[in-house]
């Protein structure tokens, strides 16, 4: 077997193994004794697949070949406020590309503080992006600076041109449907990554109008409305992607614990997206989101309540009477 393939392999086992049913899979390869207490078997057994992962090999899998869209294909834009942002929250935007046949372009707000490391993370973005079919277009040559709500108050004028600058991609793009962080996302750049956007939709025409998908990952959201179920084939290829930011992840081995995020996901989105005392899905891997619609210079909701995407249901739904802007 070639050692790309082998490479795979192992990140496939790995997220397997990082299921709820976990222990099925760990006594598959270990004998289990009656005599151990059978949570003592799974915390262990667990904790032993995480730190075997971290010498999971980073980047330098083959690339898989990628449909091109169809020129008319509807766009979806993620508004990713740092190079890794574009597949950590990746789950609805993978499966909008995979099944609706989408046009997903990542957006790089920004490159990362380090300016020596610049050149190098939007290297490792293009061979993410690469890698999980995603188009890729820059704001700037290395990224937009001082993105964060006190840039917003204290340096008008960079931030008036930062907004010109997402309001344009918006104008060129005319996407009908974005990605962005939501206000609360606690990392400066992330919150003010939200802040950016919506002074650039706010910048627009009244008849500007797409869909609206508020994105978490280091301050959650206290009011999603969507919780969408992602595959294990899903989850293994957004974890090969982010591991090609291999400067980011030998820092902090963040990749090998978003399966265990994934999976913390539906206990938290069976409650906040169902709603208290709901019953859980059986989802194993999921993503939570907040969906509006942006028309007529603000947000308005597109339904009451919370949904579940299954990984089985289509996504259409959901984008279901989103008209196109014209141009």
């Amino acid at each position: 077997m070639k050692r790309e393939t082998w490479n795979v392999k192992v990140m496939e086992r790995f997220v397997a193994c990082s299921r709820t049913d976990f222990t099925f899979y760990v006594s598959r390869f270990t004998f289990y004794s009656p005599s151990v207490n059978p949570y003592e078997h799974f915390v262990s057994s667990l904790a032993k697949i995480h730190r075997d992962a971290r010498g999971l090999p980073l980047g330098g899998f083959p690339m898989p070949a990628h449909p091109r869209p169809a020129a008319n294909a509807p766009r979806a834009l993620i508004f990713s406020p740092h190079p890794d942002d574009e597949v950590i929250i990746g789950a609805l935007p993978l499966r909008v590309l995979r099944e609706l046949k989408w046009n997903v372009i990542n957006v790089a707000v920004t490159l990362g503080s380090k300016k020596a490391r610049r050149a190098e993370r939007w290297n490792e973005l293009t061979a993410c992006c690469n890698y999980i079919g995603f188009g890729l277009v820059q704001t700037a040559p290395r990224g937009l600076e001082a993105v964060t709500p006190e840039a917003r108050v204290d340096k008008s004028s960079a931030w008036t041109h930062s907004v010109g600058c997402i309001a344009e991609i918006l104008k060129e793009h005319q996407p009908r449907a974005i990605f962005f962080p939501n206000d609360r996302d606690w990392n400066r750049t992330h919150i003010g990554t939200y802040h950016l956007v919506v002074d650039a939709l706010r910048s627009l025409a009244l008849r500007f109008e797409c869909l609206a998908v508020e994105t978490e990952f280091w301050g959650a959201m206290r009011s999603p409305n969507l919780m969408v179920e992602s595959t294990e084939r899903d989850v293994v290829d957004l974890l090969i992607a982010l591991s090609f930011h291999v400067g980011e992840v030998r820092r902090n081995p963040y990749h090998v614990r978003m399966p265990a995020w994934l999976i913390d996901n539906v206990r938290r989105g069976s409650e906040l997206v169902g709603g208290q005392g709901g019953v859980a899905p059986d989802f194993q891997f999921a993503t939570l989101y907040r969906l509006r619609r942006w028309r007529a210079g603000q947000f308005e909701d597109v339904f009451t309540g919370g949904k579940f995407l299954a990984a089985n249901e289509t996504p259409a739904p959901l984008f279901t009477g989103c008209i196109q802007t014209p141009r």
